[in-house]
């Protein structure tokens, strides 16, 4: 349970960092982190709206108003992809979603931005993924809630996706978590199917 707390507590901190991680906890915490997270209200609720407004100051490709949005969003992918939210821990349909192929594509746009072959097991409730399709994620520095963090938002509409954390240890590629909304995606086994829907926007 305590693994599990501060794995919580990391996603919403600024310890991003090797070296500042190693004075507090041990160096192999995260990767003792297997079990999934219990859906905790309190958190849910903390994870309002965070991010500051990028969405403003940068241009996407997908332009539509947020009535538009809301026309074919649910108030949930809404709540988080226009306003950025973030869904409870342990309440995504992808955090436990481990295919062998496939796509996971914005729920808003449907521009492809993870392939399964990125998706891991973080345990920390959200799903995780060490990299992204080349492009597809655009990074923003958070300054909310007195924290400095790494927002993730589509390339293509710039919708929330989560956060990016790095340093954590997990035995990846990358050293990285894309900590992302379930909410925020779409997933489709035609991997082809995806990138040709996108090109051809």
């Amino acid at each position: 349970m305590r693994s599990n707390i501060f794995c919580i507590f990391h996603t919403l901190s600024s310890f991003t960092t090797r070296s500042r991680l190693n004075t507090r906890f041990p160096a192999r915490t995260p990767l003792a982190l297997k079990s999934s997270m219990p859906s905790i209200p309190f958190f849910g609720s903390f994870f309002g709206s965070s991010a500051s407004n990028n969405m403003a100051s940068t241009s996407y490709p997908d332009q539509r108003t947020p009535d538009e949005w809301r026309a074919v969003l649910s108030k949930e992918q809404f709540r988080i992809l226009r306003e950025k939210g973030t869904e409870p821990p342990g309440s995504g349909a992808y955090d436990k979603h481990y295919p062998k192929d496939g796509v996971y594509t914005c729920a808003g746009c449907n521009a492809p931005l993870y392939k399964a072959s990125h998706k891991f097991s973080s345990g920390c409730g959200w799903p995780a993924y060490f990299d992204s399709i080349p492009g597809a994620v655009i990074r923003h520095e958070d300054r909310a809630f007195g924290m400095v963090r790494t927002e993730i938002v589509c390339s293509n509409c710039g919708g929330h996706l989560g956060h990016v954390f790095k340093g954590e240890g997990f035995p990846t590629p990358t050293d990285e978590r894309h900590c992302v909304n379930s909410v925020s995606l779409k997933f489709t086994e035609d991997e082809q199917g995806a990138k040709k829907e996108d090109e051809g926007k």
